[in-house]
């Protein structure tokens, strides 16, 4: 996949997740815009010194005004990846209101300013936006005792589906993955006994990642792929 000359923003990209796919974005050739609200994030950022990665400092990527300023500041972009979340497990006898806005805030709105703002920036030149989903977004079920993520991450999920079909005729292209449990130092900790080898790799997810986001991407829109590994 070649991104040469290609500008793309990369929310949550001081990640494990982001780590992967800003990798794999510059060594194809990338220049990537990495937002980051957390310095302590930024400064442990392996990429921070590579010349085609550029780290901006933001407030709140779920404030208009910020997401704006993010954007006006790329010039041609490409490709907006949106990794930028949250996870939260508690069964709805625990889940205040408050607890379910903060997960569709960090969630669902942070994916819609930044594909808005996306679109905007695009115009009709075209480009591409990923989002991430998550399996329970497409195996409900799966979502009982974290309730209020799983409604934000299918409210993702619905929310790309129906803009693929919006922006279609401008050239935009909008997927997402949905990835299970992903294979990272913080799952390993939270999960000591899980079977590891079962969960996706980091690296894995990037490659739908940068395969959605890529100029060979040239039709599939509208998906929400799953990234579950052997698990």
């Amino acid at each position: 996949m070649d991104f040469r000359d290609h500008h793309v923003i990369v929310t949550g990209g001081t990640g494990a997740l982001g780590h992967a796919v800003v990798g794999a974005l510059v060594e194809a050739g990338a220049v990537c815009h990495v937002p980051y609200v957390v310095a302590a994030e930024a400064e442990r950022f392996a990429l921070r010194g590579h010349a085609r990665v550029k780290l901006v400092s933001m407030a709140n990527l779920a404030d208009e005004a910020d997401v704006a300023r993010l954007y006006d500041g790329v010039g041609a972009l490409w490709a907006s990846i949106h990794l930028v979340g949250g996870f939260a497990m508690a069964q709805v006898a625990q889940t205040t209101k408050a607890d379910l806005m903060k997960q569709v805030e960090m969630n669902l709105v942070t994916s819609f300013l930044c594909s808005r703002a996306a679109v905007n920036t695009m115009g009709n030149r075209g480009g591409r936006i990923v989002n991430v989903a998550a399996r329970p977004a497409l195996e409900p079920r799966s979502g009982a005792g974290m309730v209020a993520y799983t409604a934000s991450k299918a409210a993702v999920a619905a929310f790309t589906i129906a803009l693929a079909d919006e922006v279609a005729k401008l050239g935009i292209l909008v997927n997402a993955v949905a990835p299970s449990i992903m294979d990272t130092a913080a799952n390993r900790a939270a999960m000591p006994n899980a079977d590891y080898a079962a969960w996706p790799k980091v690296e894995e997810v990037a490659a739908s990642i940068l395969f959605l986001a890529s100029p060979q991407n040239a039709v599939t829109r509208g998906a929400i792929v799953p990234v579950y590994g052997r698990s």
